[in-house]
C-alpha cells in the first residue's frame, strides 16, 4: 500500500471528492483505486470562510502500479510506502512461568499508566501483580460524586486515586507530542478501541473519550489483564518498598544489587510482596508515596510543573471564534485551542487540559485543600468551555528549600483556597472583568460556573504568588487577541490548579530503571516521565518491555 499525505478537501466534500482528489493526485485511471482508509484527518481552520480537511491515507493499488509511482513521486514528500504499525512484541514468557527462580512483577498503580504496562506484561505472559491504593472504579465514582455533590471527600477514593487514574476523570484526550517512531501510540489507541473506545480515535486528529466512556473501558482493560493471568488488589496501598543498602549486600552480588536492589513492599495490612522488578506508576498526586521512596534512598529531583486557574467561556464564544460561520459543524465539534504567551518577566503562561463542552471538577485528594481539573463527556455538549490558564514554575526561583519543596508549595496554595472559598470544599472564584481590574467579584454575569460542590466570589489575587497573578492578567488580553471573546468580563475564574504535572522527578537510567534502586521502573505522570493519558500509556509500554526482557534474559 501507499501512503499518500496532504490530501486537502472543503469541509461538506463528499466521499465521491475523496476519491476522486487521490486519483487526481497520483494522476491514475478510477479504476486503478482498489482502495482506501483513513489514517488521520485533521483540519486547518486559519483561514475561517474556508476550513479545510487534511487527509493521511493508506491506498490499495496494483502493486507494480505501487513500484511505479514510488519511483515516479520519489522526490516528492507526499508518496511514501504505508508503514509497518503492527506491534511487535519484544519477549514471550515461556508457559511455566513464574518458576523458582523468577518472581511475578509488580505494578504500583492503575492508572492509564499502570494498566498498559499490566496489559502488556500480561500479553507476553509475565502473570503481573497490579497493586492499586483507591476502590475499583465503580465504587470510585460514587466516591467522586460525594465530594462532588455533598462536599465530602474520601483521601483514597477520588479524582486523584482509584482504578482508572486522573485521567479517567478529564476529557479523556488522546493525542500528545511523544515522538513515536514505532507506533506505540497506534498500539494504545487500538486497545482502547478494543476495551469500547469509538473506532474515529485510529484516525481523528485530536482524539478523545470522555469519562463514561473510560470507565466501561477501564473495566474491559482490566477484565482482559486477568484472563490472560495478571491480579489486581484494590486499596491496597504501599506503605514501603524494600531496598538493599549497600551494607545489606552480599560481596558476590552483582553490581546492580550493589548499587541497591528492589526486593519487594510490604502493604498498609502487612502483607509483604516479594519482587526484583516494580514498576512505580503512582501518578503526579502520590505525594505520601513520594516522602516514602526519599526515605528508602531512592533518588528523586524536584522539577518544574505550573501553577493557576481554571477559566471558563460559553462553548458558543469558543467556536465562533475558531470557526466562524461552520460553528457547530458535526465533523469539527466543540472548538478547542491552545494558547502560549511569554511575558515581560520572563514567565511563561499557557492554556492547559482545554476541555471544549465540559465542566470545572473538585479534584482534592487531601483534607483541607482545593484543587480543580477539567472534564468532558464523549459528547462535549456542556454549556461551557473551560481551561486552566497556568504559570510555569522552577525549582531554583520559585522552591529551591528541599527536593519536595514543589508539594509544599502545592498544598499551601490548595490550602489558601481551601479557606478563599469557605472551608467546605467550594471553590473561590472570580469574573474574569473584575480579575483583569483588580476588584472583588460579588455577582455572576452571564456565565453559570460548572464547579461543584459550588463556588465562592471574592478576590482571586490573594490565592496565588503575585508573580503569577501579574503573569495571568498581561496574558489574557494577549489570549484574546488570539481568542475573539477570550477576556470577557462575564467568563469565570476558578481557583485553583495545582495538579498540572508531577514536582518532582524519579530519575532513571536508558534501560528504565531508577539510577540508583535496581529493579524498580519509575513511569508516567508520577515519576515524570508523561503529560496525559497517551504519554503515560506509552510510557507503561515501554516500562513494561524493559521488564519484560530483564525478567527473561539469560541466565
Amino acid at each position: 500500500m501507499l501512503r499518500l499525505s496532504d490530501i486537502k478537501l472543503p469541509l461538506n466534500h463528499t466521499d465521491d471528492e475523496l476519491r476522486a482528489a487521490i486519483v487526481n493526485r497520483l494522476a491514475i485511471a478510477p479504476g486503478d483505486l482498489r482502495g482506501f482508509t483513513v489514517f488521520k484527518r485533521s483540519y486547518d481552520a486559519r483561514k475561517k470562510s474556508d476550513i479545510q480537511l487534511i487527509y493521511l491515507l493508506d491506498v490499495e493499488l496494483d502493486s507494480t502500479l505501487e513500484a511505479q509511482l514510488l519511483e515516479k513521486f520519489s522526490n516528492q514528500h507526499f508518496v511514501q510506502p504505508s508503514p509497518d504499525t503492527t506491534y511487535k512484541f519484544v519477549a514471550q514468557a515461556p508457559s511455566g512461568f513464574p518458576n523458582a527462580y523468577q518472581k511475578r512483577p509488580l505494578i504500583i498503580g492503575f492508572g492509564p499508566c499502570g494498566i498498559l504496562a499490566a496489559l502488556m506484561l500480561a500479553q507476553m505472559g509475565l502473570k503481573p501483580i497490579v497493586l492499586e491504593r483507591g476502590p475499583d472504579v465503580r465504587q470510585r465514582t460514587k466516591d467522586t460524586w460525594g465530594l462532588w455533590r455533598d462536599g465530602k471527600l474520601n483521601t483514597e477514593s477520588n479524582v486523584q486515586y482509584g482504578e482508572g487514574g486522573a485521567g479517567t476523570f478529564s476529557d479523556g484526550k488522546l493525542y500528545s507530542q511523544v515522538k513515536d517512531k514505532r507506533f506505540l501510540g497506534r498500539k494504545v489507541l487500538e486497545e482502547f478501541v478494543k476495551a469500547g473506545a469509538p473506532e474515529e480515535i485510529l484516525y481523528v486528529s485530536k482524539p478523545h473519550i470522555g469519562t463514561f466512556k473510560l470507565v466501561k473501558m477501564v473495566e474491559t482493560m482490566r477484565a482482559e489483564i486477568i484472563r490472560l493471568g495478571g491480579e489486581i488488589r484494590f486499596n491496597c496501598k504501599v506503605e514501603t518498598i524494600h531496598r538493599k543498602h549497600n551494607e545489606q549486600v552480599s560481596a558476590d552480588a552483582s553490581e546492580n544489587e550493589k548499587e541497591g536492589q528492589i526486593t519487594g513492599v510490604t502493604l498498609s495490612n502487612g502483607e509483604t510482596l516479594y519482587s526484583k522488578h516494580i514498576i512505580l506508576a503512582i501518578g503526579h498526586s502520590a505525594r505520601d508515596s513520594f516522602q516514602m521512596l526519599l526515605d528508602q534512598g531512592v533518588y528523586i529531583e524536584p522539577k518544574p510543573f505550573s501553577i493557576g486557574f481554571r477559566i471558563e467561556h460559553p462553548q458558543s464564544v469558543i467556536d465562533k471564534a475558531r470557526f466562524g460561520k461552520f460553528a457547530g459543524h458535526p465533523i469539527l465539534g466543540a472548538a478547542d485551542y491552545k494558547l502560549v504567551h511569554h511575558c515581560d518577566d520572563g514567565r511563561t503562561v499557557y492554556s492547559f487540559c482545554m476541555c471544549p463542552g465540559g465542566t470545572v471538577v473538585a479534584s482534592a485528594s487531601e483534607e483541607g485543600g482545593v484543587v480543580t481539573n477539567g472534564m468532558s463527556q464523549y459528547s462535549r455538549n456542556e454549556r461551557n468551555a473551560n481551561s486552566a490558564i497556568v504559570v510555569g514554575i522552577e525549582p531554583e526561583k520559585d522552591y529551591p528549600e528541599h527536593v519536595l519543596a514543589g508539594i509544599d508549595l502545592q498544598r499551601a496554595l490548595e490550602k489558601t483556597a481551601y479557606l478563599l472559598g469557605g472551608e467546605n470544599y467550594h471553590a473561590p472564584a472570580q469574573l474574569v472583568g473584575d480579575f483583569l481590574q483588580n476588584k472583588p467579584s460579588t455577582d455572576l454575569g452571564t456565565v453559570t460556573p460548572s464547579y461543584q460542590p459550588g463556588i465562592k466570589l471574592g478576590d482571586l489575587s490573594q490565592a496565588l504568588p503575585e508573580f503569577a497573578i501579574n503573569a495571568i492578567r498581561e496574558a489574557i488580553p494577549a489570549f484574546d487577541r488570539q481568542i475573539h471573546g477570550f477576556a470577557m468580563k462575564d467568563a469565570i475564574l476558578t481557583g485553583i490548579e495545582t495538579r498540572t504535572s508531577s514536582p518532582i522527578c524519579i530519575r532513571r537510567d536508558k534501560d528504565f530503571a531508577s539510577i540508583n534502586t535496581a529493579g524498580l521502573y519509575p513511569a508516567g505522570e508520577g515519576a515524570g516521565y508523561a503529560g496525559g493519558i497517551l504519554s503515560a500509556a506509552i510510557d507503561g509500554i515501554k516500562v513494561a518491555e524493559a521488564v519484560a526482557l530483564d525478567i527473561l534474559k539469560p541466565q
